[in-house]
């Protein structure tokens, strides 16, 4: 079998390169072995090398193809029950769009997204989605939300690390300000 029929070494190659900073090979492995792996019918592994092609897309600098991508994998892993990866794909979708400058719906599919992580309890990642979200609401002038968004991530975390710390702390300064007698 050669390597352009095995799906799974070229997703490794694909990973391997985006590891090393090669995005566009990375992007280029990704969509062979999505095209490989949709041959072979296995559409959620496709739809995840989509996820994948998107995200070494953006970090080349091609947010419109990245966009293009992406779009329409959160669909196929709602449908299929795989509510991780369609928040993810949904977090994708919304860096993607945020890089373009639609920041209204970049804001929409990293609620959504965040809204997902926390009914499953993935705590970890929606601090990481709602931090994205409230830099999206910062661009937008919303300062108070954007404040709001960012300790509401970091509620949940059970174990932040020593960066969540200190904006923890860092947040609750405004938030004793404003709620002083």
């Amino acid at each position: 079998m050669s390597l352009y029929n095995n799906p799974q070494k070229l997703e490794k190659k694909g990973k391997a390169a985006f590891k090393n900073g090669n995005y566009n090979e990375a992007s280029q492995l990704f969509l062979k072995a999505r095209e490989a792996y949709l041959v072979s019918e296995e559409y959620l592994a496709a739809a995840e090398m989509a996820n994948n092609q998107s995200v070494a897309l953006l970090q080349s600098g091609n947010a419109d193809a990245a966009l293009e991508v992406v779009s329409g994998t959160d669909e196929i892993f709602a449908e299929a029950g795989d509510r991780h990866r369609q928040a993810l794909a949904l977090g994708n979708k919304a860096a993607a769009l945020e890089e373009i400058g639609s920041l209204d719906a970049a804001a929409e599919a990293y609620e959504t997204s965040a809204t997902i992580l926390k009914e499953i309890g993935e705590n970890d990642l929606r601090a990481s989605v709602m931090q994205s979200l409230s830099a999206v609401q910062l661009k937008q002038g919303r300062q108070l939300q954007a404040l709001a968004t960012m300790q509401s991530g970091l509620e949940n975390v059970q174990r932040p690390n020593p960066k969540q710390r200190v904006v923890k702390k860092l947040l609750q300064i405004p938030f004793n300000f404003m709620t002083r007698k």
